[in-house]
């Protein structure tokens, strides 16, 4: 049986609701297509979200990341489309997607896209601005 790349995000049911947590992870291996060249574009993808009532399932998010191999996509393009297929289908309280773009042509390109859901603020001892210093992946 092969797996392949599919656009479906599937989720489960947050088993903590009564709180905000955080939700990390690092893609390193994403790739789309420069649509004016063709040539492959190398990212790693920083996600942080603080899930409401569900939780992205990761062998998904995995096919749905791979979906993006073969299409062409401007950064600031497909780091948007990526997050709000994300917040449709999670509704998350809070959500942020960083796309580090490898050099191309001697320029890194890193997109920022975030959203907090309407009338959602951060329980106090939760410090947003303190994402950055969990990333697992060193420089």
């Amino acid at each position: 049986m092969s797996t392949q790349p599919v656009k479906d995000l599937e989720t489960f049911s947050n088993p903590v609701t009564r709180r905000d947590y955080q939700i990390h992870m690092e893609i390193p291996e994403f790739t789309c297509l420069c649509p004016k060249t063709g040539q492959p574009d190398f990212a790693t993808l920083v996600l942080d979200y603080i899930p409401d009532k569900k939780c992205i399932e990761l062998k998904s998010l995995k096919l749905y990341i791979w979906s993006y191999r073969d299409k062409g996509a401007f950064h600031e393009a497909v780091t948007n489309q990526i997050l709000d297929d994300l917040i449709a289908v999670l509704k998350p309280r809070y959500i942020r997607l960083i796309a580090r773009f490898y050099v191309r042509g001697g320029i890194f390109t890193n997109v920022t896209a975030e959203h907090r859901k309407k009338n959602w603020k951060a329980q106090s001892a939760f410090p947003l601005q303190e994402f950055d210093n969990n990333l697992s992946v060193r420089k």
